[in-house]
């Protein structure tokens, strides 16, 4: 074996819908994991009542033939955030390392827009096979990138209707978004990633850096 090959060892390539179904794999075992969790302390909080350690939860109101529909939403939205919350950290994980590779071999950034169009061109290539297709600023520290056809989002779709899908595609967004994030933090840049879903497979990602960045 050379000293080449092992300074510069063989890249290796993954097919590029795996980004993909790990996407797809890990709402859903977060998701089912929540649920175990949730109902394991649900468990144990009945255990520590019965033990006189806590006192006893509530009655439970008697069930309806039909949820409220605003209640069955808000429930919804409780039992993803904890999904959001762990994907999130999930990417952060990833962006931080990822964007050490990508960076390699470049120079120092100038400032926090350079550091931005990296994100947009080279991260965003690397990722989801294409640059963003706008990007605008207003130079105070909030960056707005908007994306056409984001990828994971490209092939969601609901019988519900639109309202659904919309709601189904938000979650797959937690993952990018705290790749993102944690792209910036390694890069030396700390600040907040929201997204917005308008229409499929239309996205933005709204970054907000602090103004002295």
């Amino acid at each position: 074996m050379s000293l080449h090959s092992i300074a510069d060892p063989p890249v290796r390539l993954v097919d590029a819908v795996v980004m993909d179904y790990l996407l797809i794999e890990a709402v859903n075992a977060l998701r089912a994991s929540s649920a175990v969790a949730a109902l394991r302390a649900k468990n144990i909080e009945h255990q520590m009542a019965d033990a006189g350690i806590l006192p006893p939860p509530p009655p439970a109101k008697p069930q309806q033939p039909h949820r409220d529909s605003m209640t069955s939403r808000a429930q919804d939205d409780d039992d993803d955030e904890g999904v959001r919350t762990r994907l999130e950290a999930m990417g952060l994980h990833v962006g931080a390392n990822f964007v050490e590779r990508l960076c390699r071999d470049r120079p120092l950034f100038g400032d926090s827009l350079d550091a931005i169009k990296f994100v947009c061109k080279e991260l965003w290539v690397s990722c989801w096979d294409k640059q963003v297709d706008n990007l605008r600023t207003n130079h105070r520290g909030v960056f707005v990138l908007q994306d056409n056809t984001f990828k994971p989002i490209s092939r969601i779709s609901s019988w519900q209707g639109r309202p659904e899908a919309l709601k189904r595609a938000r979650i797959y967004l937690a993952l990018p978004a705290g790749l993102i994030r944690g792209a910036l933090a390694r890069i030396g840049l700390h600040g907040t990633v929201t997204t917005e879903i308008t229409a499929l497979p239309h996205c933005t990602f709204q970054i907000k850096l602090p103004k002295n960045s």
